[in-house]
Order: C-alpha cells, then structure tokens, then sequence
C-alpha cells in the first residue's frame, strides 16, 4: 500500500539515453535513416512501474539543449516525474547514445555505444537537496550506473546508503555489461552495497561469471540472502531459440519465508525488440511487492507478463498498464480454447 508520509513510491537514479535505430531489419552499415528514442535501464524500470499505477521519479542528469529537452519529454510522458532531473550547462553537455539494430536467426542483433563523458558522468551529491532521501518508499539503481565512472559510482554508493538510512527500500540490478567493467570490478564494488540491499536482481549466468557462484540457480539464489540481509532474490530465465522467438520465466525467493516463486513460463513470445525487457521484468516484480504487500507470486505474475509483453514492443520503454498485464496472465493460465483478438 501507498505510504503517505512519501512522495513516491519508486525512485531511481540511471542514465537516460539517446537510441538511434534504422528502421525494420535495416543494418547500421547500410541503411540512411535512423530512429530516435529515449531508453536506459533504470527509466525503463520506473516508466514501467509509472504505467502500472504507481507514483515514480527518475535520478539522472540531462544536458541544457534540446536533446535534453527531447528527453525530458519522454520521461513526463510516461507518468515519471521530473522533480529529480538536473542539468548540464557545459559547452560539452551531451546525452549518451547507443545504436541498435535488430536481429534476424542467424544473424544476432547488434548494438554500438556512444556514451563516453555523457552528462550523467558529473551527477553529484551536491546536485540534490538532502530531502530527496526521505521521498520514497523505495529506491532503485543498477551495476550500469555504478560501472559509468569513478564519480557514478560514488554518488550512486552514496545514495543507497542515504536512501536506505532514511528507510526506503533498496532495490539493486546487477545488470552486468562487460563492455562497462571486468566481472571483478563488478563484484568488487557490488559486494560494497549488497549490505544495504532488499531486493535483489541477478541471473544464474551472471552470479555464476560475476560472483563465482557455484551450484543450481536456486541454491546460488539462496546463497545471496545467507551471506548479505537480502530479503528477495529474482532471477530470470530466458531461453533464446531464435532472435525472433524466446521462452521466459523467472524465478524469486523470499527468505523471510525460506520459499521459491515460479510458474509456467511464457514460450515461443514472437520478440519485435528485446531491449527493455529485462527493464520491464523488475518493474512488475517491484510493482508486485510495492502494491501488495511483498506478494512475492504477485510479483513473479507481473513480472514475466510485464517482460514478455515488452519484448513485443518497439523500443526501450514499456507501453502496457494494469489492465493489459492483468489480461495476459489471465490468458497465460488459461487452458482452454481463447479468441484470436481483443474486440
């Protein structure tokens, strides 16, 4: 349930990024048009959250020009507030880019960053008022921003550390990225913050490669909550046939309850553009446990419905509310004969 003595429910710090894609199955050495897009994974995760009824901000730092405003205006028009938004005033302020272009078996969908010195790379301490730590209920970050640079990194370990002082939830992705940082930088740093995590998200391949977990998924996830005081641990599964056609499922464990959560996973999802879909996955797991008091099989519902409808959409940020969620876990329990379309 909502808590009233906080402003929001969801807050998160990331980088907003610019996405340029050529069109269809175009190639980026071929093609002349682009598309442009605004993504990044934590604006992801709380647009998401945004849609399904939640109130929500984003943590982030934009360049004073009108790229910036461009993406300014992506964010409101998800439902995130702006209120934690600052800005770059440099004659070098610039927002990060990745191009992206689809895939199509056998050929793997592709992706070039342009993001080095972006303006989320000065975010500081100093940019926010100290109230902004008593605003939420919880907080949200992921090794993505922590792996952006040395001055990220310490004022993202800063804030999980005010945020969590000030009694929000702490919520942390691993979402490791070898192109940010080696799987020791990770787990050097990420094991600095896991004392101050609730909620936990990380794959059986990346504790496996990053932590040097060893043992079946569950009892790496396990592991995570007897060495740190995490309270939830989510991990996914995804199985990749094809760049068009992908089974997801995931699974939780609550060690409050000492119990797993899992069902059914969504198989042969026809994948339009999986980027975001990750994103999408934590933002029904924390709708989940934010709305209805840390149901953690609510949150696994949400979750692979809200990820495997993403993976279905074109571009980063999600597009589905409660409704449309609610509709395709009805239908994903569902054994009997369905209709074809909603009309």
């Amino acid at each position: 349930m909502n808590n009233p003595e906080k402003s929001f429910d969801l807050l998160s710090l990331g980088e907003v990024l610019l996405r340029l894609s050529p069109p269809d199955n175009e190639r980026l050495v071929k093609g002349d048009m682009l598309r442009k897009q605004v993504g990044g994974a934590e604006l992801n995760v709380v647009s998401g959250v945004s849609l399904l009824g939640l109130r929500t901000g984003i943590i982030s730092k934009l360049p004073a020009n009108d790229i910036g405003v461009f993406a300014k205006n992506r964010i409101r028009f998800c439902g995130v507030s702006d209120d934690y938004l600052v800005y770059d005033e440099s004659p070098d302020a610039r927002l990060g880019i990745y191009y992206y272009e689809n895939g199509a078996y056998p050929r793997k969908p592709g992706v070039v960053y342009d993001r080095k010195n972006s303006s989320i790379n000065n975010i500081s301490l100093d940019d926010f008022n100290d109230s902004l730590f008593s605003s939420t209920r919880c907080f949200h970050t992921s090794g993505i921003t922590l792996a952006l640079s040395p001055q990220c990194r310490s004022t993202g370990i800063e804030m999980i550390r005010r945020f969590k002082e000030a009694g929000a939830l702490i919520s942390f992705d691993v979402n490791f990225r070898g192109n940010l940082w080696t799987g020791d930088e990770a787990r050097e740093c990420i094991e600095q913050i896991l004392p101050y995590v609730d909620i936990f998200f990380c794959s059986e391949e990346t504790a496996r490669l990053t932590f040097l977990k060893e043992g079946d998924a569950k009892s790496i996830m396990k592991s995570f909550t007897e060495d740190y005081p995490i309270s939830v641990v989510a991990s996914t599964q995804r199985i990749v046939h094809s760049p068009k056609i992908h089974t997801f499922g995931s699974v939780i464990y609550d060690a409050r309850t000492d119990r797993y959560y899992e069902e059914e996973p969504y198989r042969n999802i026809e994948v339009i553009d999986r980027i975001g879909s990750g994103d999408a996955y934590v933002s029904g797991v924390l709708y989940g446990l934010l709305s209805d008091n840390n149901n953690c099989q609510r949150a696994v519902e949400i979750g692979n419905a809200t990820s495997s409808v993403k993976n279905t959409i074109p571009g980063d940020l999600p597009t589905s509310d409660l409704k449309e969620i609610e509709n395709v876990i009805k239908a994903h329990k569902h054994t009997g004969t369905q209709t074809e379309m909603n009309r």
